[in-house]
């Protein structure tokens, strides 16, 4: 593959990626929940498959970077788990904000290639889902736990049983959908 259309690849699927975190995020700001879960890591779980890990894992990095930029610009409360500019961060939360997101763009690829046909896709696209989740997840239980004093189970299920849950369903039936397409297209 040549350089200036990889370049104009991820160029792309990171401009959608841009796109869908700023539209989700104007929805959501209307919906009362403390959590919101991202569709951000789509487009990587896409790219991933269609484009290899080489490209899936540039813009898992490139949602990393925005996530540590979002995350230092913009306070949450939950800013200084994804970013070490910000109070109370420190340098496991540029662990936290990196390392998952490179891997979602690495893990589909590897499970569609195993099983190349229709099943291979969907546990693909939960696979890639499931891949932010867990080593976000882990890296806060892990790094942040004593931060949330006993309510860490609390937070994490919550994030487990209702965020993970949406996403990983939105990852699927987007990823069904549009992996056949792009792959004709290819």
């Amino acid at each position: 593959m040549r350089k200036s259309s990889s370049i104009s690849r991820i160029a792309i699927f990171f401009a959608v990626m841009i796109t869908i975190h700023f539209v989700t995020s104007f929805i959501l700001q209307f919906v009362p929940s403390g959590i919101q879960p991202t569709l951000v890591h789509i487009p990587v779980v896409i790219a991933s498959i269609i484009y290899g890990p080489r490209i899936g894992a540039t813009l898992g990095l490139l949602m990393g970077l925005f996530s540590l930029t979002m995350n230092t610009l913009v306070l949450t409360p939950a800013s200084y788990l994804f970013s070490p500019f910000v109070p109370n961060g420190n340098l496991y939360s540029l662990v936290i904000a990196i390392v998952p997101r490179i891997l979602i763009g690495v893990t589909p690829y590897f499970v569609y290639r195993w099983m190349h046909n229709r099943t291979g896709l969907i546990t693909a696209g939960i696979v890639g889902s499931m891949t932010n989740t867990v080593f976000v997840l882990s890296g806060i239980y892990l790094f942040f736990g004593n931060s949330f004093g006993r309510g860490i189970q609390h937070f994490l299920g919550l994030i487990v049983s209702t965020n993970s849950l949406i996403e990983v369903i939105a990852t699927v039936l987007i990823t069904s959908a549009v992996v056949p397409a792009l792959e004709k297209l290819k």
